[in-house]
């Protein structure tokens, strides 16, 4: 295997580009850099230097929408296989954790992910039984922890309704639910970044965003004279949903979530 030195200016593999663009939907573009601990983990496993990592990761910023409408470019210089590889996973997601864990495993390499950031508490999950279930136990918090990773540094760790930015407190929401669409639940546009209090109201349709972005509440919450419903739930109704930096939320998800859990 080739020294970090040796692979000095050599063309990136496709495997190498894979575990790349896992590692870029997974934290905050802002924090793309040579000294972000991500970024040097993976340097290691790829026998790279960070800088070149980082540089990398800049590159797949060029073809991310959500940078585009901020005026973000990325970086420039890059290649026809860095566009094949985000053509190919953007929008299959399941498809890149899987390949990218695969990828790591054949290196003998550790997760991208760390161990403690495994599970969500924000899941209701079914895993099966018998001789695979272990496997598919793996599966299931490998896809899990990648979604929670990439919605919250989507959002730059901070909830999309009141800007509380303590980590323990935030949840990765599903706004179609992990038991109703198997091919959304890696998906980080199905995702708002939300406190515990404010997931628990969406899953429960206390709280929806219509189409004009808007956070409703529902009249159950309304009529409530809890002085604490009054401050944490009513008084935001009908204002704005914070957007993230990437990974915007489908209006597709929104409106199903709307019509199908939101209580009007």
């Amino acid at each position: 295997m080739k020294t970090t030195s040796d692979k000095y200016g050599s063309l990136w593999s496709r495997d190498e580009l894979v575990l790349a663009l896992y590692l870029y939907c997974q934290i905050p573009f802002s924090k793309t850099k040579a000294n972000n601990k991500d970024v040097i983990s993976l340097a290691m496993i790829l026998k790279r230097t960070p800088s070149s990592v980082a540089r990398k990761l800049g590159n797949f910023g060029a073809f991310d929408p959500g940078l585009a409408k901020r005026g973000i470019s990325g970086l420039a210089h890059v290649s026809k296989v860095d566009k094949e590889i985000w053509d190919k996973y953007s929008g299959n997601w399941d498809r890149l954790v899987a390949d990218s864990e695969s990828i790591l495993q054949r290196a003998n390499a550790v997760s991208l992910v760390a161990q403690e950031e495994h599970g969500d508490l924000s899941m209701n999950l079914s895993l099966p039984s018998g001789p695979s279930a272990a496997a598919r136990e793996v599966e299931t918090r490998l896809h899990q922890t990648f979604f929670r990773r990439s919605v919250l540094a989507s959002y730059e760790v901070s909830c999309c309704v009141r800007r509380l930015n303590i980590a323990a407190l935030l949840v990765a929401s599903h706004i179609i639910p992990w038991s109703v669409r198997e091919e959304t639940r890696a998906d980080p546009r199905n995702g708002l970044c939300m406190c515990s209090l404010h997931d628990r109201a969406f899953d429960r349709g206390l709280l929806g965003i219509d189409s004009a972005l808007r956070i409703a509440i529902s009249r159950t919450a309304l009529r409530s004279r809890c002085a604490f419903a009054e401050i944490a739930l009513a008084s935001f109704n009908g204002e704005q949903v914070r957007m993230p930096k990437r990974f915007a939320p489908k209006a597709e998800y929104l409106t199903w979530h709307y019509d199908h859990v939101y209580e009007h």
